[in-house]
């Protein structure tokens, strides 16, 4: 049932190149908002100087664009609750901090690294949790300005309070988290700065987000943005706690969570090998998500009129590179032929093309592009399939003619030619009888008397359909370049 009251929001940092976990999460973020009707609202989280950078957030923008994703709030957009970055947002988390102190949610811990690590290593060695122990949870004043007047900073700790807290997960079911095993955590740095702890979940609150959609790594931060909530709600500064759901990791090789390491896990690899958004999609939404047992292929649309969250499975999802190469051919199969051809050119220009830019024919990719539709898996597989239209001379390929020059390739050539050229160049029908009939005089069946002819004419043992081929590339270069192969064989 569509829920048009249904907030939902999508908040990476601006760091490197976007990784296609983080797309999933932005994908089924804003499928269940257009499912619902409701508002897909996407933040940048990017207080972290050190590692943040506008490059980044640039290319991070470029990418939601590409893969056809649309903001109603947010960058560029404007919304109730701008701005949309954290880093324009630092007054309004000093304040919150300052309340959540006054409030007695909150307070300075004065403990040293060393002292905290000193004190964990002993509740490890007892088989107690080893997370904050509450050393300053109850300082007196008198405490606090002893520890001031030895020169130490303080860093402000949210008080968690001593009570399981459970909750219901949209993904997993009800959850538990006791109080030993959930620490007073902090949530301002020893200098200002204010902690993710603290700036996610009071921007989710400002923004009156509804559903957490997000990764099953943050699972464990749940319980503590819970206890947040609790304490913002009665501070005024929030309505209502959102319901949480966490996201399947995904998988990559050897049963590990596909890191941004990984070279697959690069949203830029996808795009620079002319993946289709609508085709990587379709693949991503699999990632613990089924559009039906006996549906993998579908468009964006018809996703968004059937996701929702309770059809997200909880076990972890395995990243296929073949599959989603499978689903992306599809998807080029289903494109309108103009769409296709028109999608395929930034592969027929340099710096992709190893051709001169004037040798490029309009009229002949036109004519060929039908046919290439068929075959290629990703759009930069263009290129090679159709450079033997563009070039002086087909590609030199030393294992492809060593594979297609086997017996007595001269012998066939030659009677090929002769055929080819006593044939009917406006019907490719032709042309394959002329070569049919060559390797019938040899004893050779059609796949292994087309082989040669393939290779002398465009370089390569696969490709295109042969004989449109060489309609298309025309008689007198098709026999130029078998010549060429007889010569080369002879000498």
């Amino acid at each position: 049932m569509a829920n048009a009251n249904v907030r939902v929001r999508f908040c990476p940092s601006p760091t490197g190149n976007p990784h296609v976990g983080l797309v999933r999460t932005a994908l089924f973020n804003w499928a269940y908002a257009r499912h619902h009707g409701g508002t897909f609202v996407f933040r940048i989280e990017d207080t972290d100087a050190a590692r943040d950078s506008e490059e980044s957030y640039v290319q991070l923008l470029d990418s939601l664009r590409w893969l056809g994703f649309t903001w109603d709030e947010g960058p560029e957009v404007g919304g109730p609750h701008a701005p949309y970055r954290q880093s324009q947002r630092m007054d309004i988390y000093a304040d919150v901090a300052k309340k959540l102190q006054d409030g007695g949610y909150a307070y300075h811990c004065y403990c040293t690294t060393e002292e905290l690590d000193t004190r964990r290593d002993a509740a490890r060695a007892a088989g107690r949790p080893s997370g904050y122990d509450g050393q300053c949870r109850d300082l007196t004043a008198e405490q606090k300005a002893a520890y001031e007047a030895e020169g130490r900073t303080s860093i402000v700790r949210f008080r968690m309070p001593d009570e399981t807290i459970t909750f219901t997960d949209l993904v997993r079911g009800e959850l538990s988290f006791t109080p030993e095993n959930v620490p007073d955590f902090g949530i301002v740095r020893a200098n200002g700065a204010p902690l993710y702890t603290l700036v996610n979940p009071v921007d989710d609150a400002l923004m009156e987000i509804t559903h957490v959609l997000r990764g099953e790594d943050l699972l464990s931060s749940t319980p503590r943005q819970i206890a947040l909530y609790k304490a913002l709600t009665e501070l005024g500064v929030a309505k209502a706690t959102p319901q949480f759901g966490h996201l399947p990791y995904v998988m990559g090789e050897g049963n590990k969570k596909l890191s941004k390491r990984d070279p697959e896990s690069s949203l830029n690899l996808y795009r620079e090998r002319g993946f289709l958004p609508e085709g990587l999609l379709n693949y991503l939404s699999l990632l613990g998500w089924s559009f039906s047992k006996d549906q993998d292929i579908f468009s964006i649309e018809e996703m968004v009129a059937k996701f929702d969250i309770d059809g997200v499975n909880a076990n972890p999802a395995r990243f296929d590179l073949k599959k989603a190469e499978a689903i992306n051919a599809d998807h080029i199969r289903r494109m309108d032929p103009k769409a296709f051809a028109d999608a395929c050119e930034p592969w027929l220009r340099a710096p992709h093309a190893n051709w001169a830019p004037e040798d490029f024919d309009a009229e002949a990719w036109a004519r060929i592009a039908p046919h290439a539709q068929t075959r290629v898996t990703v759009l930069s597989d263009i290129t090679a399939n159709v450079d033997f239209l563009f070039l002086k001379e087909p590609v030199e390929d030393q294992a492809s003619w060593d594979k297609a020059m086997k017996g007595e390739p001269a012998a066939l050539l030659t009677t090929a030619r002769g055929n080819l050229d006593a044939a009917d160049w406006s019907d490719p029908e032709s042309l394959k009888q002329a070569v049919l009939t060559a390797g019938e005089a040899h004893g050779l069946k059609l796949g292994k008397a087309q082989a040669p002819v393939r290779v002398a004419v465009t370089g390569r043992t696969v490709g295109l359909p042969l004989f449109e081929s060489l309609e298309i590339l025309g008689k007198e270069r098709s026999l130029a370049r078998i010549d060429a192969a007889l010569a080369k064989l002879a000498a």
